[in-house]
């Protein structure tokens, strides 16, 4: 399975593997391993409602101790990393997707996708999937990142929250 797979099959069900909105945090953590806490958790404590877990390049974010939204963050020309649960037998891989990459895996895969015009301005462009509801969120390049098209639109971030 390759990180596109992964991002594809997320974009069209809303899940990472096992892994969807609503589980307990335990039973995540009982998959995944324990997360890193937000700061935030850490002063305050397990109940504060609204922060995420970590765990590399996913995070999931918590309200009453249950998952109510699942992130995959990526910084285009770098390498990151994502649990093997996830991304099975790769510990770390190429972070770099060009919008144009995802569009066309996502129409491949005949997940319906629109422009999410709340995303959408300036240097920065997002679209929505359906049924999923999945945002992917876009960006031209930093001036660190590292990326062989400078004009073009990397993902930046793949999440889905609960209402």
């Amino acid at each position: 399975m390759t990180l596109m797979d992964v991002l594809v099959d997320f974009a069209r069900t809303g899940r990472i593997g096992p892994l969807h909105c609503g589980m307990p945090l335990t039973e995540a953590e009982d998959l995944l391993g324990p997360g890193r806490p937000h700061p935030a958790i850490r002063l305050k404590g397990p109940d504060i409602d609204g922060y995420p877990y970590s765990w590399g390049g996913l995070e999931l974010v918590v309200t009453q101790r249950a998952v109510s939204g699942i992130w995959i963050s990526l910084w285009p020309g770098s390498t990151a990393k994502l649990p093997s649960l996830v991304l099975a037998e790769s510990e770390s891989f190429e972070a770099t997707v060009a919008r144009e990459e995802l569009v066309t895996a996502l129409d491949t895969a005949g997940c319906e996708h629109h422009v999410n015009d709340t995303l959408t301005f300036g240097e920065q462009s997002s679209i929505l999937t359906r049924p999923a509801d999945v945002c992917a969120v876009f960006s031209l390049p930093g001036r660190d990142n590292h990326v062989p098209h400078r004009d073009r639109h990397y993902l930046d971030v793949m999440h889905k929250r609960t209402a």
